[in-house]
């Protein structure tokens, strides 16, 4: 077995003892408990209110994001207070409590979020994540759906160490979270093309672009010294953002030319490759995704980004940054919940919004131009990646790293990427690719995968493989539901089900959300399950596999434990009734709601008379 990676000297020595209000928190299996459309893009809403909220005045008077945080980080306590709390987000860390453990009083615990652009690291940047959530968190990394990495359980002493120690290896978890361009993202994909090289690079081009200027992050975390002096210079490190910074978080994904493994049209600003062959032209720029909502209130709603223009590679950044500045300027800074560009967009119109691009680019943008249809692919398996060596993609169940029982995918992990060194690459479908793996070395990895049980994609179902939840309880303080817990036993009775009505090869993607801000994006799945309230969920279906359709309400307020027999009639109605080559998103968008469960009842009351 490979040896752990040794540590920087500042996480040698031995660590100090818990408090026991400061434990970590651990992930036991749950056990499945006894027994608005989402479709709609609206007019107009509703103004918000006049004024700016609470956060807007956080931001303001935050000084380049540092507030009071070198002083609340000295505090002896297990937790930040007031304002510092929300500007932790700008820093890439979210102030949690341990939700199982609630008696009375919290107990204070972080997660520490990666800034990777497109999901690329290092074996070693890799092996530091490794061993950070090993000495500070609660032993497991959790891949994003955004293509980071999540820390979960570190305690407030431990976070200066957990960043000083990230930032030594060339990670960042600056604009991680916060109301910043978080993440940039694109296609995952490791074969080694002229076109995907470029995107990689523009990736990294448009995260590092829009990284906020302020010093704040070096002088709280990394070397504690004033990087400016003064309220003047702090202003002016903020070109593009401005003093209060944006809205809303703002998410940019770059998709390759015919893959959608990125979701792309769920984004602030889509950006669809045009290639010619191996020269990549340009991108069509898409504006207004977005998928958070709020249950019953109608003017919050999931929304697919609109074709705004043709940009070539050289435009590419100047336009974005418009984008973004017309969110900044217009946004609504009132109410939160309104304040994401997919509004602005549904308001204003495509063309109102072309128009005050082209009034700050100072020329016209060009149309969209055709593309190539776009595919849902997870990049898994075994693949020659196009320079002589090889890739393999890894399922991980719901992106959490951990060793189970018999599949021990943390310390399979840890042995080939200590061993080999091969890169590192997530995808924003919560799966590990291991990259630029010599042919020879091959048959010896997979007798590892084999050795510590992490099973290949070939023995997966399709269902498994293509599932998705967030991390819910217990450390989401957003969470109204189980997500990422239960959704393995939700699988495991869809695999029995599906195998039982001859469908067990059949693709679709189930994604499963605690609330319904949307972050493993459940409305474009074919079936969409949010949670509601404790133990139930809201139904969604009718979405596309390649992620370019929305879904919409099946059924509201289903127990967990009548999810798969609520879901069980609608697969015996298309099996019956699809058209060849028809999936089960697309069958449900074709018969709609009405048909579904006038089938549904009568199989219920055949069952009964029965």
């Amino acid at each position: 077995m490979a040896s752990k990676p040794v540590l920087p000297p500042h996480l040698n020595a031995s660590k100090p003892a818990v408090a026991p209000a400061a434990k970590k928190v651990g992930l036991p299996p749950a056990k499945l408990p006894p027994g608005r459309s989402a479709a709609g893009v609206g007019g107009p809403l509703p103004a918000g209110k006049k004024g700016k909220s609470n956060v807007e005045a956080i931001k303001e008077g935050s000084r380049g994001l540092r507030g009071q945080l070198v002083a609340e980080l000295a505090r002896e306590t297990d937790h930040f207070e007031g304002p510092e709390s929300q500007l932790l987000k700008f820093h890439g860390i979210y102030q949690q409590d341990d939700r199982d453990s609630r008696k009375g009083t919290k107990e204070y615990i972080f997660m520490v979020r990666s800034r990777l652009p497109g999901g690329k690291l290092t074996a070693d940047q890799y092996l530091v994540h490794e061993a950070l959530a090993d000495r500070f968190g609660n032993g497991t990394l959790r891949i994003t759906t955004r293509q980071g990495f999540q820390l979960h359980g570190v305690i407030k002493a431990d976070l200066k160490a957990t960043i000083k120690t990230l930032n030594e290896t060339l990670v960042t978890t600056l604009a991680a979270c916060g109301d910043v361009v978080r993440n940039v993202i694109c296609t995952p994909s490791p074969f080694k093309t002229p076109v995907q090289r470029q995107i990689d690079q523009i990736a990294k081009e448009l995260a590092d672009y829009f990284l906020p200027r302020s010093g704040a992050y070096h002088e709280v975390w990394i070397d504690g010294e004033q990087v400016y002096n003064g309220q003047e210079h702090v202003e002016q490190i903020e070109p593009i953002y401005g003093k209060a910074y944006l809205p809303r978080k703002f998410k940019i994904g770059i998709a390759s030319p015919g893959d959608n493994s990125i979701d792309v049209y769920t984004n602030d600003v889509g950006l669809v490759a045009v290639a010619d062959g191996d020269q990549l032209l340009g991108f069509n720029v898409l504006v207004g995704g977005g998928l958070g909502m709020t249950h019953k209130k109608a003017d919050t709603y999931p929304r697919l980004a609109d074709e705004l223009a043709f940009v070539t590679v050289e435009e590419t950044v100047a336009v974005v940054e418009e984008i973004i500045k017309i969110q900044r300027d217009h946004g609504d800074r009132s109410n939160r919940k309104h304040a994401r560009l997919k509004y602005l967009v549904a308001e204003w119109g495509i063309d109102r919004f072309r128009a005050e691009l082209e009034k700050r680019l100072g020329y016209a943008v060009k149309k969209p131009v055709p593309v190539p249809g776009l595919e849902l692919n997870l990049f898994l398996g075994w693949h020659e990646q196009g320079d002589g060596k090889w890739f393999v993609g890894l399922s991980v169940e719901n992106g959490r790293i951990v060793d189970a029982g018999e599949r021990r995918l943390k310390s399979g992990l840890h042995e080939i990427i200590a061993r080999f060194r091969p890169g590192v690459r997530l995808t924003t479908n919560q799966d590990i690719l291991l990259t630029d793996i010599e042919p020879a070395d091959r048959t010896r990895i997979d007798e590892i995968l084999s050795a510590y049980g992490i099973r290949q994609a070939y023995e997966l179902s399709n269902a498994r493989k293509f599932a998705m939840a967030c991390p819910a309880m217990p450390t989401c303080g957003l969470a109204i539901a189980e997500s990422e817990r239960v959704l393995p036993s939700v699988i495991d009775e869809l695999e029995a089900e599906l195998a039982r009505l001859g469908l067990g090869d059949e693709k679709l993607t189930v994604r499963m959300t605690g609330c319904p801000n949307g972050c493993a994006r459940p409305y474009v799945a074919d079936v969409g399950l949010v949670g509601r309230s404790l133990d139930r969920y809201t139904i969604f279906l009718g979405g596309r596999m390649d992620g370019t359709r929305l879904n919409w309400q099946y059924e509201d307020l289903v127990p967990l434990t009548e999810i798969v027999s609520t879901l069980r009639p609608l697969f015996v109605y298309f099996k019956e009734n699809r058209r060849p080559g028809e999936g089960f998103g697309d069958f449900c968008e074709r018969v709609g709601p009405d048909a579904l469960r006038q089938f549904a009842t009568s199989q219920t009351e055949h069952a009964v008379a029965s």
